[in-house]
């Protein structure tokens, strides 16, 4: 079967540091830290009482209040995003032109609606079986992001839910490249969502001692990439992209700000949570991705780490891209977003994504924050001293969840060709 061309003609986004692109982009180039004190409920007594939460954020702006308030948190920023990458794609009102059976919603989530999950188990508990909602099981499942998402834009096209932990949304993007590219769909809102700063949440991941303990300084608390890290921060969040297939993009004069060139998936088939040391799965899903696009490795300018700050991811990555790119490793800008945006879950390859496709676009790399000791182990360039401006052709972004997932998304900048 031929392949086709997906470009990106929307971008959704948000983030702990911005409730829209723009604002997201201003905020990781000052190097702006999201962690601060959690307020999503009371972490007094916790081991761990930081996050990265999201700011100010209206539902009632993005979706009817009544809508609003029945709906989980991750329903509500998935929302947002679809609809700001549906503005900027011109396709918020009506199709232009595509036939909504060719357009399509693929959106992950690690965990789904959790803090409603709480909620309604609390009120069960509490005032038993008969208060809890009807609206409890609809707005809690992880797939009701691309279900609410089809409905608010009539897709009749590709609709469901990636799930493998950190690498859902990497996941889903990936997924809706390959239904445009094959010729399934036209037009894919896809991307990924997550909220669970909550109390199980945060107590599940500092009994594991997943998590930073730097209860007194939030805002260094996510290192990735430094000798001092002690565990990732938190986060929650929203990104999202609309793919197109380039003919139907160019007929219909959309602006484009980025193409999908290539998709890679593997498995370390190694432990639950950790990372396999040598970097093995990771490694493979970069070079799956290098391939599906036809790339060579000195084709790439820059990578969006996974980049988490915990001690055993950040050191099996730098091994892995080492292992894939050589000696060209040492001329590549590795970052970590996450030294900002925190660790999004689900949402955080969609989120990356997006931050990969502007990076190509704008010609500046984001920098890795907080960096306060070398790591013999972690010895690549991952800007460090702040925002560095380099064109970049073509990025690599990474996704890695627990359970042994990997994702590699190669995106290339727009050029007109």
């Amino acid at each position: 079967m031929a392949t086709r061309r997906v470009v990106i003609t929307g971008v959704g986004l948000v983030t702990p540091v911005g409730l829209d692109p723009e604002s997201t982009w201003a905020a990781l180039l000052d190097g702006e830290s999201g962690a601060g004190p959690i307020t999503l409920f009371d972490a007094s007594e916790y081991q761990v009482r930081f996050a990265c939460e999201v700011k100010g954020f209206d539902p009632e702006a993005h979706m009817e209040r009544k809508e609003a308030r029945r709906a989980d948190r991750f329903l509500q920023l998935a929302m947002a995003t679809a609809g700001q990458a549906m503005t900027q794609a011109g396709l918020a009102d009506d199709w232009g032109g595509t036939d909504p059976s060719r357009a399509g919603v693929i959106i992950g989530s690690g965990i789904g609606g959790l803090p409603l999950l709480e909620q309604q188990h609390k009120k069960l508990l509490e005032r038993g079986p008969s208060r809890v909602s009807p609206f409890f099981i609809p707005m809690f499942i992880a797939d009701m992001s691309a279900g609410m998402v089809s409905m608010r834009y009539g897709a009749r096209g590709p609709n469901y839910a990636t799930v493998s932990a950190c690498a859902s949304s990497a996941h889903a993007i990936g997924l809706a490249f390959r239904s445009v590219r094959h010729g399934e769909a036209d037009v894919m809102i896809s991307g990924g969502t997550e909220s669970t700063i909550t109390p199980l949440c945060v107590a599940g991941f500092a009994s594991m001692k997943a998590m930073s303990g730097r209860n007194e300084d939030p805002t260094t608390a996510s290192r990735p990439f430094c000798a001092t890290r002690d565990g990732f921060v938190l986060g929650e969040g929203s990104g999202m992209l609309i793919l197109e297939e380039l003919e139907h993009a160019t007929a219909r004069g959309a602006a484009i700000l980025g193409e999908v060139v290539g998709f890679g998936q593997s498995a370390d088939a190694y432990h639950l949570t950790a990372p396999a040391p040598d970097g093995a799965g990771a490694r493979s899903a970069m070079q799956y991705a290098l391939d599906d696009a036809g790339l060579e490795p000195t084709e790439i300018q820059y990578i969006n780490a996974h980049g988490t700050s915990t001690p055993a991811n950040d050191s099996s990555e730098t091994a892995a891209i080492k292992s894939v790119f050589g000696d060209h490793a040492a001329e590549l800008v590795v970052g970590s977003t996450k030294s900002m945006t925190g660790h999004t879950l689900g949402a955080a390859g969609a989120i990356e994504g997006a931050i990969s496709t502007l990076v190509c676009q704008r010609g500046t790399i984001p920098p890795t924050i907080n960096f306060h000791e070398a790591d013999p182990g972690c010895d690549l360039e991952y800007a460090h001293g702040g925002p560095m401006k380099r064109p970049v052709k073509t990025a690599l972004t990474n996704s890695f969840g627990f359970g042994g997932h990997n994702v590699c998304l190669a995106v290339t900048r727009w050029d007109g060709e």
